[in-house]
């Protein structure tokens, strides 16, 4: 299941993560790839700075923790460290599944991936986010602010920047339900839970919905 969430982050976030990069130390992304993804990752990250780390991070998860739509998809039980990408002219991901089981203290599952655009997509050429589904190769290339989340088992990649540069923020997470199919029922069911919430709540089809989203839930998670 892919998901775009829009204006996950409002444009005076965008703006302060800008502010607060302008000018940081950026290193080779393939000092945090695994061994298979350091062969076809060609990319750039935020050095590890604590301090401008944490202002990061404080910045975007002021968001991400209340958004219904990421909650909704994600169901997250851990969300990882953000990380800080930049692709330049000439840079590119290749195809790769983003590695299992992530962290450098306490270890997490990663079952959803969240990709996080934070520049113009005027502004640079190339770098869609690639993702293989069922469906075939769907492109990624969300406006400043906006996010994607989707399977971190689906193969991906990131097209080659060829103008300007691509800038986005990463991270992982390990949902309550770790199968995907079981995440993306849930995650439709309640679409139509809310709605019926919403418009009559007092009927026995919205009490039958919600004691079925609330019960499978129960039955699929892991805590």
């Amino acid at each position: 299941m892919l998901i775009e969430i829009p204006e996950l982050l409002n444009s005076a976030q965008v703006e302060k993560i800008h502010e607060l990069l302008a000018g940081a130390s950026f290193v080779d992304g393939k000092l945090t790839a695994g061994m298979a993804a350091a062969k076809v990752k060609n990319n750039e990250e935020l050095a590890m700075q604590p301090d401008l780390l944490q202002r990061l991070y404080r910045v975007v998860m002021a968001s991400v923790g209340h958004n219904a739509t990421f909650r909704n998809a994600a169901l997250p039980a851990k969300v990882a460290d953000f990380i800080f990408a930049r692709y330049q002219p000439g840079m590119h991901y290749g195809d790769h599944v983003d590695d299992p089981i992530m962290g450098q203290g306490p270890k997490f599952r990663t079952d959803v991936s969240m990709t996080i655009f934070l520049n113009d997509p005027a502004s640079y050429d190339g770098g869609e986010l690639v993702i293989r589904t069922p469906f075939g190769d769907q492109q990624v290339k969300l406006p400043a602010g906006h996010a994607v989340v989707y399977p971190s088992a689906s193969v991906h990649r990131v097209a080659d920047v060829t103008r300007g540069e691509r800038l986005v923020a990463l991270t992982w997470i390990q949902s309550f339900v770790r199968d995907a199919a079981k995440r993306e029922l849930l995650y439709e069911l309640n679409e139509s839970r809310e709605h019926l919430l919403r418009a009559d709540p007092e009927s026995d089809v919205t009490k039958n919905v919600d004691r079925s989203y609330v019960n499978l839930l129960r039955m699929w998670a892991d805590v």
